[in-house]
C-alpha cells in the first residue's frame, strides 16, 4: 500500500460496541463489504482477529489497531510492540497507534520501528499538535486526530477541526478521526486539509446513532409543550436593567428586576445578581447569560460603549463560573432573544433576523435551525446611512429619541415621546416618524442581504405601540418581493432570558 491509496478518502471504522449484539466477524465483515461498496476507500477495523477476517474478504486498505485496557498506562490503542507486529501479520496494511504524551508500555519509535520493519504504514492517534510534531519526528506516516478530547475533562460534541487544521500545517498527510457524525462535519474536515476521514460510530455502531436520535427525540418531546428538563438561571444584562428568571422552558417560575449600575462595572453587575438570587440556590442546574455587545469565547466586550461599557475581553464565563459555582453559557441578549422568539415566540420555527429597538438596537439571525453568533445581527452597529458619521443606533434608538426630545425643547425620555405623539404632538410624531423610517430601511437592507422569511421586532422603541405600523407605512411603496415581513416579537422582555435558559439547558 502507498499514501496515496487513501488520498481524498472515506474510512470507516467498522468497530462494534464492544459485548454488543454485533460483536462478532460476520457483522464487522458485512458492515466492511457494504462501506466498501457505498464508496469507502479504506477501513479500521479492531482487534487482530477481525482484521483477518475482514482481510480475507476485501482488498481495499486496512488500518488496524488493538484495544487493551491497563492497569499501569492510560493508553489504549495497540499500546504493545507484539500488537502492532500482529496487527501486520493479520492483513493491516497501515497500523495506528496511541501517540500521546502519557506513561506507556512502548515508545512511539519502537512502535514505528516494529512496524515499518514488516513493511507496513504507521497511523499516530494524537490528542494535540505537539503530539503530532512528535510523531512526525519519530517517522510515523500518517497524524489523526482520533484522541482529541479523549486525555481528559469532559468529552466534547463536536469533531476538532481547528486541530485538523493545525497538523496540516506540519504534514499534507492528515487524517481527520474523532466525533465526525454528518456529512457536513465530514466536509469541514476536508476544508482544513485532511488527507482522508475517519467516519465510526455514525455509520456502523447502531448502538450510538439510535442513542443519538432517542436523545434528541426526547428533548424535542420534552419541549414541545414549553417543558424543560431542567430549570435554569437566566440572567439578561441590559444598558439600562438587568433582569433575572427561574426558566423551565417558557415557563418563568420566578423574577427579579433591577437597575444596572452602569458606571460599577461587570464585577459589581455579576455580585448584584448572586446577592439578589442568593434565595434561589439550589433550585437551577445551569446559568445563561444574555449581556448586550459581543460574546466570544466566553470573554465579554464593549461594541458601543455608549450602550454599557464593558472592559475589552472581560472574562464573563470565567468570573461567573467562580462565582455561582454553576456551569456557564453566555451569549449577545439580542441573539439570545432571536432564538427565543424562533423556538417559543413569533418565529414559528422559519428562518428569522430578530431585531431589538430599545435603548440601542441589537440583532440577531437564526438559520437552518442554529443561532449564527459572534457579529451575527449587530445591525444597530452599521454606519452605511449615517455616512461613517456614527453606528445607526446613535440616530435611530431610544437614547437618540431622548436626545431629539430635548433639542426641541421637551426633556422626555422615549416612552413619553411616543405617548406626545399619540396625543397628535407635532415634535413627537417627527421623531417616532423619523426612527421608524431608519428602522424600516434597515430592514429593506437586512431583506436584501438575508432574505429570512420574516423580521421579528422587538424592543421597548420597536413594540411601542404604533411603532412598527409606523415602519411598514415606510416600506409601503416596496415591491412586494423585496418588501420585509415585519412581526411582532411575542415574548416581549422576555425573549432574552427564555431563549439563554433553553441555548443554556442544551449545554450552549
Amino acid at each position: 500500500m502507498q499514501r496515496e491509496d487513501i488520498r481524498n478518502g472515506l474510512i470507516v471504522s467498522c468497530q462494534p460496541v464492544p459485548a454488543g449484539p454485533m460483536d462478532n466477524a460476520e457483522f464487522v465483515t458485512g458492515f466492511a463489504k457494504a462501506a466498501i461498496d457505498a464508496g469507502a476507500r479504506a477501513l479500521r477495523i479492531e482487534s487482530v482477529a477481525y482484521v483477518r477476517a475482514v482481510r480475507s474478504a476485501v482488498t481495499v486498505p486496512i488500518i488496524g489497531i488493538v484495544k487493551r485496557d491497563l492497569s499501569d498506562s492510560p493508553v489504549r490503542i495497540t499500546p504493545y510492540v507484539s500488537d502492532a507486529e500482529a496487527l501486520a501479520d493479520a492483513g493491516a496494511d497501515v497500523v495506528a497507534f496511541d501517540a500521546t504524551d502519557r506513561v506507556r508500555p512502548a515508545g512511539i519509535e519502537e512502535l514505528v520501528r516494529a512496524v515499518k520493519a514488516k513493511g507496513k504504514l504507521t497511523m499516530a492517534d494524537c490528542s494535540s499538535l505537539e503530539d503530532a510534531t512528535q510523531a512526525l519526528a519519530a517517522g510515523v506516516d500518517f497524524v489523526g486526530t482520533t484522541l482529541s478530547g479523549y486525555v481528559g475533562g469532559p468529552e466534547p460534541v463536536d469533531p476538532d477541526i481547528d486541530l485538523v487544521a493545525a497538523m496540516r500545517r506540519l504534514t499534507p498527510y492528515v487524517i481527520a478521526e474523532g466525533r465526525i457524525r454528518s456529512p457536513e462535519q465530514a466536509a469541514a474536515a476536508v476544508k482544513a486539509g485532511a488527507y482522508a476521514v475517519v467516519v465510526g460510530s455514525a455509520i456502523t455502531r447502531t448502538e450510538h446513532v439510535t442513542a443519538w436520535f432517542h436523545e434528541a427525540l426526547a428533548k424535542a418531546y420534552t419541549r414541545q409543550d414549553g417543558r424543560s428538563a431542567e430549570t435554569v438561571l437566566a440572567v439578561d444584562i441590559g444598558g439600562t436593567k438587568t433582569m433575572a428568571a427561574l426558566v423551565k422552558g417558557t415557563v418563568i417560575a420566578d423574577e427579579i428586576l433591577v437597575p444596572t449600575a452602569r458606571e460599577a462595572g461587570p464585577d459589581a453587575w455579576l455580585e448584584a445578581v448572586a446577592e439578589r438570587t442568593a434565595q434561589w440556590r439550589g433550585r437551577y442546574a445551569r446559568i445563561g447569560f444574555a449581556v448586550t455587545g459581543l460574546v466570544q469565547d466566553g470573554r465579554w466586550s464593549a461594541l458601543n460603549p455608549a450602550t454599557l461599557g464593558i472592559p475589552h475581553g472581560y472574562p464573563l464565563v470565567d468570573r461567573a463560573t467562580r462565582l455561582f459555582g454553576k456551569p456557564v453559557f453566555a451569549m449577545n441578549d439580542a441573539q439570545a432573544a432571536a432564538w427565543g422568539e424562533y423556538k417559543f415566540g413569533a418565529g414559528s420555527g422559519e428562518n428569522l433576523v430578530f431585531l431589538t429597538i430599545s435603548t440601542g438596537i441589537g440583532g440577531g439571525i437564526v438559520i437552518n435551525g442554529r443561532p449564527l453568533p459572534g457579529l451575527a445581527g449587530h445591525f444597530g452597529l452599521i454606519r452605511g446611512p449615517s455616512q461613517g458619521r456614527s453606528p445607526l443606533e446613535d440616530e435611530t434608538s431610544g437614547r437618540w429619541i431622548t436626545v431629539e426630545a430635548l433639542k426641541a425643547g421637551h426633556e422626555a425620555e422615549a416612552a413619553k415621546v411616543f405617548e406626545n405623539a399619540r396625543q397628535g404632538a407635532p415634535w413627537a410624531r417627527a421623531i417616532v416618524s423619523q426612527s421608524a423610517l431608519r428602522a424600516a430601511t434597515l430592514c429593506r437592507d437586512i431583506q436584501l442581504m438575508l432574505d429570512p422569511n420574516q423580521i421579528v421586532i422587538g424592543g421597548g422603541v420597536g413594540l411601542a405601540a404604533g411603532y412598527i405600523d409606523e415602519m411598514r407605512e415606510h416600506l409601503k411603496d416596496v415591491a412586494p418581493r423585496l418588501a420585509p415581513r415585519l412581526v411582532a416579537a411575542k415574548l416581549g422582555g422576555r425573549a432574552g432570558i427564555i431563549g439563554v435558559a433553553d441555548l443554556a439547558g442544551e449545554g450552549g
